[in-house]
């Protein structure tokens, strides 16, 4: 099989590629080079750039599926597919549950829930635009391959080589023990995937050349922001004290924290049919620890995002003074 990735060598597409190699699929890579330009040897490189246009790499060759997975402006999703012309069988496009509405959300909602009103264009990626940009660029794929076209719509994705905001600060914090601030409900609900089983999906979605919608939501047994760093404690053989602090303390943005409680049945979507499908269930405690293995392996550089240990001290002290 023959698998062409818009965007291969990061998180998401990384965990794709690598899944589609050891499927034996021919996968070919466009990218602009810049990030891991050494991962992948045996894969093909096709140069180009989604910000600029420039799609000359896709003007030859025929590929059996096309995996976007850096697809964010309906402009960008509907040049590739000029680009890409009729040289294409199947067109996998990966989205978001940011596509859908809010309001009056119920647990355990699936892949007919109303979506979010189109957005065609804006200036940034924000909490507002991004999820309506994502239903434009869906629309776009489903206009133009129909019964070709498949959607995969992951929630949190989490696992090795998260550079953004992901599990990586909680399977950190966790590890050194102690008391940890946490800036929420410790049983908010939480919906964390694992990259290499939204992967192995995608690649299976290819291979069963299967139309429509998927959530890609995990683990198998459902479990709480207070049980995900638990988790993360046990796996690292710490010993913690969660102290709830307000949230509005956190330095934004902190993953996955859901502020307000109507909107947790958004952390509780149905996996049914991406599982009926070849969706994977990775224990929690298996991600966990792959993260916290990898992180240390590259040496646990600043993140970025969350507490810093000198932020997480005051708040606590802060948060025991008032309840004094």
């Amino acid at each position: 099989m023959r698998i062409l990735v818009l965007g291969g060598t990061s998180f998401v597409g990384r965990a794709i590629a690598d899944d589609a190699l050891r499927s034996g699929a021919e996968v070919s890579l466009f990218t602009r080079g810049r990030t891991n330009p050494g991962l992948f040897p045996t894969a093909t490189r096709l140069t180009g750039d989604r910000d600029t246009g420039d799609y000359t790499a896709l003007h030859g060759g025929a590929w059996d599926a096309v995996v976007d997975v850096s697809g964010y402006r309906p402009r960008h999703v509907a040049e590739a597919m000029d680009a890409l012309g009729d040289r294409v069988g199947r067109y996998l496009f990966i989205s978001s549950h940011a596509v859908y509405e809010r309001a009056g959300l119920a647990p355990g909602s699936d892949e007919s829930t109303p979506r979010r009103a189109p957005l065609r264009e804006a200036e940034e990626l924000t909490e507002e635009t991004y999820g309506r940009l994502k239903v434009a660029c869906e629309d776009e794929v489903t206009a133009h391959y129909g019964e070709r076209a498949t959607i995969v719509r992951p929630g949190k994705v989490a696992g090795p080589h998260d550079e953004q905001r992901g599990l990586t600060y909680w399977a950190r914090r966790a590890a050194r023990g102690g008391r940890i601030a946490l800036p929420g409900r410790p049983e908010q609900p939480v919906q964390v995937v694992d990259s290499r089983d939204l992967a192995r999906l995608v690649v299976q979605l290819l291979q069963d050349d299967r139309p429509g919608a998927f959530h890609a939501v995990g683990p198998a047994e459902p479990t709480t922001l207070g049980g995900l760093i638990t988790t993360c404690a046990e796996v690292a053989g710490s010993e913690i004290e969660l102290v709830p602090v307000p949230p509005e303390s956190a330095p934004p943005p902190f993953f996955p924290l859901v502020r307000t409680e109507p909107l947790w049945p958004g952390q509780q979507r149905d996996p049914a049919r991406a599982r009926a499908a070849g969706l994977p269930a990775t224990p929690l405690a298996v991600t966990a620890a792959d993260v916290l293995a990898w992180d240390r392996a590259r040496g646990e550089p600043p993140l970025g995002h969350g507490f810093t240990p000198e932020g997480e001290a005051r708040v606590l002290a802060e948060t025991d003074r008032s309840a004094r």
